[in-house]
């Protein structure tokens, strides 16, 4: 009884599978080769390929250096100037003031903790941008010892291996 459960259970899963074979016998998605009628429309549907772990390499050690209250080795990380998207906040800035407000923020924490979930680099099909989005949680204690955490994904777009862009997108727990 077990085996016929298995071989009808391994016939199923082979049936599941969205590719078909082609006239020259090789596999082929049907999901990526039909038409699909997008409920929103964009520029730019489907734009994006895996990028470059290197671009992954210098997002994470800004991070880890700002992580860890190493501003000026965060900073090295980041292009001269800088497009900040934060809540209330929606500036380019130079670098040095990027330094600053990095530190400000950094200088409410008594202690701080980044538990890193996943990361993921692309790059546009043209090669025009390159953006290494990371989520993780962070937890802190504050000043007054009040400790906290919220989820965090941040959003960076680098050129020439530079930070020029970052976003961050946050939800406190309950």
């Amino acid at each position: 009884m077990k085996k016929l459960f298995l071989i009808l259970l391994a016939g199923t899963l082979f049936s599941c599978s969205n590719k078909q074979k082609a006239a020259d016998g090789a596999m082929k998605d049907t999901t990526a080769s039909a038409a699909l009628d997008y409920p929103y429309t964009i520029k730019q549907p489907d734009n994006w390929e895996m990028g470059s772990t290197a671009n992954t390499l210098v997002a994470l050690k800004a991070l880890k250096a700002w992580e860890t209250g190493k501003m000026d080795e965060s900073m090295q990380y980041f292009a001269d100037s800088v497009y900040l998207e934060f809540d209330r906040l929606d500036k380019k800035m130079p670098k040095d003031s990027v330094k600053v407000l990095l530190s400000d923020i950094w200088s409410d924490f008594k202690s701080l903790n980044l538990k890193m979930q996943d990361w993921e680099s692309v790059i546009s099909k043209d090669k025009e941008k390159e953006w290494v989005t990371v989520w993780y949680i962070q937890s802190w204690e504050d000043a007054k010892g009040v400790r906290d955490s919220m989820a965090v994904v941040n959003d960076f777009q680098l050129k020439d291996s530079k930070i020029m862009r970052f976003s961050e997108y946050t939800r406190i727990f309950h």
